[in-house]
C-alpha cells in the first residue's frame, strides 16, 4: 500500500492516518503531528478508486457499503498493519488509528474484525461498517468518535449505534458533537487531542 512512516519517538503510538473519500497519505500528516508530535505516523492511501478519488473500500452507494469488499480490504489493511510493524520496527500493540469519514469506517471495521488490531482510535465522522455481526472482546480499547449533529452524511444515529456496538464489546467510548455537517473542523480535532493526551 503506498504510505508514509515518520519513525516516533521510544514508546509513545504509532498513528495509523486513514483519509476521508479523495484523500491521500498527505492528507491527516497535519492532523497527526498535532495530535501527538512525539508518536509515530503510518499514513497510507486507500487503494479502492472511485471515480478517481482514493477510498478504503467500494460502496455500492451512497451509505451503502459493498460489504463483501469492506471485508476483503479490511484483511489487506490488517496484514499490511502487521507488515509495516516488521519493516519499521514499531509496537503492532501500540497502534491508534486516526481517520475520516471514509478512513474513519475502515478504521471501525478493523475493530469489528480483529480483536487486537487497533489499541484505540480516533474516528472522525464514521458510520457503522457492518452491522448483524458479532464483535470481538475490546476490552481495553478507547475510542473517540466526533459526530455532527447536522451531518447529511453520517447521520446521528450511526455515531450513536456504533458507539452502542463498541461499548456491547468491551470498549471506552467517547463522543464529541458538532453542528458542522460532515467537516472536520479545528474544535473538533482540538477535542480529538485532549481525549487522545488524556488516554495516552
Amino acid at each position: 500500500m503506498k504510505h508514509i512512516y515518520k519513525e516516533g519517538k521510544a514508546n509513545r503510538p504509532t498513528l495509523l492516518l486513514l483519509h476521508g473519500t479523495g484523500g491521500t497519505e498527505n492528507d491527516l500528516l497535519p492532523i497527526g503531528n498535532f495530535i501527538d508530535p512525539d508518536g509515530g505516523i503510518l499514513s497510507v492511501r486507500g487503494e479502492v478508486l472511485e471515480n478517481g478519488m482514493p477510498r478504503f473500500f467500494r460502496r455500492l452507494a451512497e451509505g451503502v457499503f459493498d460489504l463483501e469488499d469492506l471485508v476483503k480490504r479490511t484483511e489487506d489493511l490488517n496484514t499490511f498493519i502487521n507488515k509495516a510493524a516488521e519493516d519499521y520496527g514499531f509496537d503492532r500493540n501500540n497502534v491508534i488509528a486516526v481517520g475520516y469519514s471514509n478512513g474513519a469506517n475502515i478504521a471501525a471495521s478493523l475493530m469489528f474484525h480483529y480483536a487486537d488490531a487497533l489499541k484505540g482510535a480516533i474516528l472522525h465522522h464514521p458510520m457503522v461498517p457492518v452491522r448483524d455481526k458479532g464483535l470481538p472482546s475490546l476490552d481495553g480499547t478507547s475510542v473517540f468518535i466526533g459526530a455532527g449533529t447536522n451531518d447529511p452524511i453520517c447521520p446521528m444515529d450511526e455515531a450513536k449505534d456504533l458507539k452502542g456496538l463498541l461499548e456491547s464489546a468491551g470498549a471506552d467510548v467517547h463522543v464529541h458533537w458538532e453542528n458542522f455537517g460532515h467537516s472536520l473542523t479545528q474544535s473538533e480535532i482540538q477535542a480529538a487531542a485532549a481525549w487522545y493526551h488524556n488516554k495516552y
